[in-house]
């Protein structure tokens, strides 16, 4: 990894064969589609061809369909075939984009296909990581996005790749080393001391140390230094609130270990961060280029707050207050938190970065994760939230434009 491939137009396939792809198939997925219609096709290709793009849509249409085990192995035999995918192709003089990913499911990288549908741009999707070798050839292309997301077991490629990324001849956005910062617990420490913010002291901390914490069975103990009941408990690398639970005492601990296998969690403080009608907000925010855009806004009488949810679905009064939040989010939201927004785009220097969040009883801005692979796109049912298409459509023209700026013009 200490050398730059060549740069050849003629590396990534011009006419690639047929792809549905992740935007298209997490949208049928949405609306409950049938995704197994799409099976024997795709099969057929697979077996009779060896092609390496349809096993891509298989390994999709798997872990949509909440086999993720049988996805990942189809990744994988796709990968033995070829790591590059021309996902979307444009005009001869289109941006063209090289997307860095690698193996895993679908929290593994930023799901770019989702904002950049029919963006008309080429994007070429390289997979790298341990078994996969580094290509001698690159297709040309204008700038390079690495979408390989946070988590423990990719640093060590995150590390790697910052060295084979470190002279790249074009632009490189959010730069490989960036990355881990975005952990539960380091992003704590960059953001502890910023004004304006809060967010929840997080440590790791082993199930032994449950288990010890549990037989004790004091409520008055601290968990660990800054950390004491009710607490926040999670598995590392769990998201969207897999296995993520309140425990109010030590004598709760036990039964979520019968119930939670992992080695490893996270452990934080609660923070009751309820409104005063006693709803609880929480509002999606993604960072492109340090601009802050609002993706949704989830209201509950539960603390534990899922978008898009039966109560949002239900309530059309909260749909209405979620709908007046985006169009006045600029002039209200941006302003009233616009030292700690550039706060978190000059802490973390990501080009593109999103978060989970709300705001505390005394105004400030309350962060709960920071991630660079959450979710962003414009599937929602227009019949209950119409006004979603057009905040959604400003978010992905955002990201169309930061790309179209920060690469470098061809000579």
């Amino acid at each position: 990894m200490t050398h730059t491939p060549e740069l050849s137009a003629n590396a990534a396939q011009t006419s690639p064969p047929p792809l549905l792809g992740l935007s298209a198939l997490l949208r049928a997925a949405f609306r409950d589609e049938d995704l197994t219609v799409h099976v024997p096709a795709l099969m057929a290709r697979a077996e009779n061809a060896g092609d390496a793009y349809a096993m891509l849509d298989l390994a999709l249409i798997l872990q949509l369909r909440f086999q993720k085990e049988s996805g990942l192995a189809v990744l994988g035999e796709a990968l033995k075939i070829r790591q590059l995918f021309r996902i979307a192709s444009g005009s001869e003089d289109a941006l063209h984009l090289l997307v860095i990913k690698t193996a895993g499911d679908l929290m593994a990288n930023t799901p770019l296909e989702c904002l950049l549908d029919d963006a008309g741009i080429a994007i070429d999707v390289l997979y790298v990581g341990p078994g996969l070798p580094w290509p001698e050839r690159l297709p040309s292309h204008d700038l390079v996005f690495v979408a390989i997301s946070e988590a423990d077991a990719h640093r060590p490629l995150l590390a790697q790749l910052a060295t084979y990324l470190q002279h790249w001849p074009r632009p490189v956005l959010n730069l490989p080393l960036r990355i881990p910062r975005l952990s539960r617990d380091e992003a704590f420490e960059v953001l502890r001391d910023v004004p304006g913010i809060c967010m929840t002291a997080t440590s790791r901390i082993g199930r032994r140390e449950l288990q010890q914490l549990a037989a004790d069975g004091s409520a008055d103990r601290p968990v660990m230094p800054g950390i004491a009941f009710p607490i926040i408990l999670r598995p590392l690398g769990s998201h969207a609130g897999t296995d993520l639970c309140r425990i109010d005492r030590a004598g709760d601990i036990a039964a979520y270990l019968q119930r939670v296998a992992a080695a490893q969690f996270f452990v934080a403080n609660f923070i009751d961060y309820a409104s005063a009608d006693g709803l609880f907000r929480k509002f999606r925010v993604v960072q492109i280029d340090g601009r802050a855009f609002v993706c949704h806004m989830g209201i509950s009488g539960h603390w534990m707050v899922h978008y898009p949810y039966e109560e949002m679905k239900a309530d059309a009064s909260r749909r209405q207050e979620e709908a007046a939040m985006m169009a006045s989010f600029d002039q209200d939201f941006a302003v009233r938190h616009r030292d700690a927004l550039a706060a978190i785009h000059a802490r973390f220097g990501l080009d593109y970065v999103g978060f989970d969040c709300a705001q505390t009883r005394d105004g400030k801005l309350l962060i709960f994760e920071m991630a660079n692979a959450l979710v962003i796109h414009a599937i929602d049912d227009p019949g209950l939230f119409p006004y979603k298409a057009a905040q959604m459509h400003k978010v992905f023209a955002a990201f169309l434009d930061m790309l179209q700026r920060k690469a470098l013009p061809r000579t």
